[in-house]
């Protein structure tokens, strides 16, 4: 009797060794659907999705793995919460290490080089997607979630839910990198300056038309020479703001599509062909040069206008210190409440508390932006069937030669929990930062965007045009030599010490001369022979001829809505 009392004790304590663990996960599982609300999801859905994440993570508990990503608010809560859930959830212990923008190319560059793991996964500007698939050094997802990682790849993971899965795809079509977070740069405005009555009827009699969103540049200037220096609310204020300083991010001031916007390339979306936005011309996929002379636009009419209205506008209309400062320093600056317009915002900045609070000079009494978003002004050679604007992709990348087995198991498992509908409306909320079809389309958001919460971004990434803001896109062949190449050019206009042609000039030259010498496993640029400028702009498309003035042109905000709501 006495055994058989034993054994069942034995019974009893070994179910309830079973039963504590998976209480003590279901508890744990149930504390962090409460720290994702609001969700896309219902919470039994983000239940089942986090068990999920649970079971299927258990060949690789205790596993320690590394990441890294940009600066921005949405991988600061990534590092700080999502890594601690997953953590706790998984048994996987991420480290998330937030860097420089340039610091993460210069990362993966170099692990791509020496083949030593450094990371097992980069939030890697989808902007490099033609280096990946001309150094054949990215994972292919597509190939991935069908093989080796089907047993790790999330059922509910929905790639169709994406907006724009495209900016991480091959030539081919092949997902080589997943976005984690998009930003669009948009055109910022005082929603509430524009709309005072006092000020249109001003701008009226000053300029001959309405007071309004600009749709092109010209009309972009009047605005910014009317608004500089007004007086309102008891202060000066200026009709642009810009950054100058000599620093990476210059570059970016350019490669992020500025000369898109003005129209140096072709039409085309995703990206321009055969000229893309940054003047480089491809033939087959192969890039073939970006110097007029060789049939790319990079200081042709379009690039040197794009250049000259640049420093043009910073020189007339943006506060004096806005030449000494960075892409990091500027973000924040139309918040100062000084501001009338912003040509070139990224919206990532939109979700600083100085924004947003109910103490910001850019608010009203409850918090509530006097701002809006609206699309790019586009420049004088830009033509219908062309991107209007950037989006800058963080995406999440493997380097499939440096991250094998088990490590590339765990790290893709942590980067579709990033990603999951479970927290990705929270995430949004957080970052402002949106992947996913449901969370744009959520009610959530939806009840959101009827209080003007969001000063125009949902409504933007419902609307019809979304599309047509886009990454960098496959034809630049090497994303971190040639980048490198723009702030070094560009800077010498911001202090004077070039002209605009000749910087240009200057540019276009040398990324021919680097991409005559790179020797790639796919796609190798193959340079042509330069010919007559004359012969390029007289062709059909890009490069393009000069072209006279536009008439400037603005609609109005809220008319604008109600033709998107109606598409």
């Amino acid at each position: 009797m006495y055994r058989a009392w034993t054994a069942k004790i034995v019974l009893m304590l070994t179910a309830l060794a079973f039963l504590l663990p998976a209480a003590a996960q279901a508890d744990t599982i149930d504390k962090w659907i409460e720290v994702f609300q609001p969700s896309v999801l219902s919470k039994k859905e983000q239940r089942k999705e986090l068990e999920w994440f649970a079971k299927a993570a258990e060949p690789y508990k205790g596993m320690k793995i590394t990441s890294v990503a940009e600066g921005i608010n949405t991988h600061k809560w990534e590092a700080k919460v999502l890594a601690q859930a997953f953590e706790e959830i998984t048994g996987i212990k991420v480290t998330h290490d937030i860097i420089g923008e340039g610091e993460v190319v210069d990362r993966v560059q170099r692990q791509i080089q020496t083949n030593r793991k450094l990371y097992d996964i980069y939030v890697n500007d989808a902007d490099l997607i033609g280096t990946h698939l001309r150094l054949d050094s990215a994972l292919n997802f597509s190939e991935y979630i069908k093989g080796e990682g089907k047993d790790v790849t999330n059922p509910m993971l929905d790639l169709d839910d994406f907006l724009n899965l495209e900016f991480g795809q091959d030539y081919d079509g092949n997902q080589l990198q997943l976005p984690d977070q998009q930003f669009a740069n948009l055109y910022w405005f005082r929603y509430d300056w524009f709309t005072d009555p006092e000020l249109k009827k001003a701008f009226k009699e000053e300029y001959g038309y309405e007071l309004g969103v600009p749709v092109n540049w010209a009309a972009y200037e009047d605005i910014a020479e009317f608004f500089t220096g007004r007086e309102i609310d008891g202060q000066t204020v200026y009709g642009h703001m810009d950054y100058g300083k000599k620093s990476p991010s210059l570059g970016w001031r350019f490669t992020d599509a500025w000369l898109s916007i003005a129209g140096a390339g072709d039409k085309g979306l995703p990206n321009g062909m055969p000229v893309d936005e940054w003047g480089i011309r491809v033939e087959d996929r192969i890039p073939v040069g970006a110097s007029v002379e060789r049939g790319g636009a990079a200081n042709g009419p379009a690039a040197v206008y794009a250049t000259t209205k640049y420093v043009e506008w910073m020189d007339k209309y943006a506060p004096p210190d806005a030449g000494s400062m960075t892409w990091s320093e500027a973000g924040p600056t139309p918040s100062r409440g000084n501001v009338a317009q912003r040509i070139f915002q990224y919206i990532t900045w939109l979700s600083d508390p100085a924004f947003n609070s109910d103490q910001s000079p850019v608010t009203d009494a409850t918090g509530k932006p006097l701002w809006r978003v609206a699309p790019t002004p586009h420049g004088k050679y830009w033509d219908e069937g062309m991107k209007v604007g950037y989006q800058d992709a963080g995406s999440w990348t493997i380097l499939k030669n440096s991250v094998k087995g088990d490590d590339r198991a765990a790290a893709w498992l942590w980067a579709q929990f990033c990603v999951s509908k479970t927290v990705s409306l929270k995430k949004f909320i957080v970052g402002r930062t949106p992947v996913r079809k449901s969370t744009v389309f959520s009610d959530y958001l939806a009840e959101e965007e009827k209080k003007g919460t969001y000063g125009g971004i949902v409504t933007f990434y419902k609307s019809p045009v979304e599309h047509m803001w886009t990454d960098t896109g496959p034809n630049v062949p090497h994303y971190p030599l040639l980048a490198e190449q723009w702030w070094k050019h560009i800077s010498l206009v911001t202090t004077g010490d070039a002209t605009p042609q000749k910087a240009m000039d200057d540019l276009a030259y040398k990324m021919d001369e680097l991409m005559g010498r790179l020797k790639m496993p796919k796609y190798s640029p193959k340079l042509n022979p330069k010919k007559d400028r004359e012969y390029w702009l007289s062709q059909p498309g890009a490069p393009k001829p000069e072209r006279p003035d536009e008439e400037p042109k603005t609609m109005d905000y809220d008319e604008m809505l109600k033709q998107w709501k109606g598409q």
